[in-house]
């Protein structure tokens, strides 16, 4: 089998920071801080400190989406979290979120700042705040939340499963690809079951879930995760293909999709967003023109 080695695992594990392959830097058995380093606060309600990952989108979409409903309060300041670099085991990081993870954000509207990190928890904290993107009526609500949670677990098996042995990991080995393929095809295949049934996921309504979902399974069946689009067939799952073009069709999604982005074409990356005009003068094309 390709891949196949000899190894046996010793009766006590230890950490080898040399094989930790693309990730090595900042992979690691412990966590809280490595250094002292306070992050930076804006002028607006929400702060939110992120990178443009599949999990950091869910975030900044839904913070369009409700500004495009009018929420004047969902105004945000979008800090860059870059995490190849160890920003997220700064100190003033670690406090907003232990688990060292993007996206964390800092709710200061209030008397007391509220702090929140999971993004599954960010998006329903903020659908309760602003009673939006999450149903009231208790089968719908509890519709929604179950394909959130459904991608909360899911997904793991698609990033670091999948995604990590197909695309980073320093040797390809065929068992790991193989079965974490598996199980990515069968989840497309729930997917596809469920929108061939259903418009969005929680029903006819857009939700946190299709905020939760589109980023990775959207992603992944509009050619833009691992390159793995042929590999996956993902041309089989029409309804999922039906489903990421309507909801990148929304212009809050386009737009939350650009924010805290470092990847792609210049003119798709807002690297920092205090401001809803950033999206006109200082995406990374625009910038880079100035200089």
């Amino acid at each position: 089998m390709s891949g196949s080695s000899d190894y046996i695992p010793p009766k006590v594990w230890t950490w080898n920071k040399a094989n930790g392959g693309q990730f090595a830097s900042i992979n690691r058995p412990i966590a809280g801080p490595t250094h002292e380093k306070e992050l930076p606060i804006g002028r607006h309600p929400l702060q939110l400190y992120s990178l443009g990952t599949p999990n950091g989108q869910k975030v900044t979409i839904m913070l369009e989406e409700l500004l495009a409903l009018g929420h004047g309060g969902a105004e945000y300041d979008a800090w860059l979290i870059r995490i190849g670099d160890g920003d997220q085991f700064g100190s003033g990081f670690v406090a907003v979120n232990p688990n060292s993870k993007i996206p964390a954000l800092m709710d200061r509207s209030g008397e007391t700042p509220i702090r929140v990190f999971e993004s599954g928890a960010i998006l329903t904290y903020l659908a309760e705040k602003f009673g939006a993107f999450l149903p009231i009526e208790p089968a719908a609500r509890a519709e929604c939340l179950s394909w959130l949670f459904w991608q909360m677990g899911s997904a793991p098996y698609l990033g670091g499963g999948f995604g990590h042995f197909y695309a980073y990991a320093p040797t390809k080995i065929e068992y790991a690809i193989d079965r974490f393929a598996m199980e990515v095809k069968r989840q497309l295949d729930v997917l596809d079951r469920r929108l061939a049934e259903s418009e969005y996921l929680a029903g006819s309504d857009y939700t946190i879930a299709d905020i939760a979902v589109w980023p990775w399974y959207g992603g992944l069946v509009k050619g833009w995760t691992y390159g793995a689009a042929e590999f996956l067939q993902v041309e089989d799952y029409k309804s999922v293909l039906r489903w990421a073009d309507a909801i990148f069709s929304r212009p809050a999604v386009q737009r939350g999709r650009m924010v805290n982005r470092l990847s792609g074409d210049p003119s798709s990356q807002l690297h920092e967003r205090h401001d809803a005009s950033d999206f006109d003068t200082r995406t990374q094309d625009k910038l880079a023109a100035a200089e």
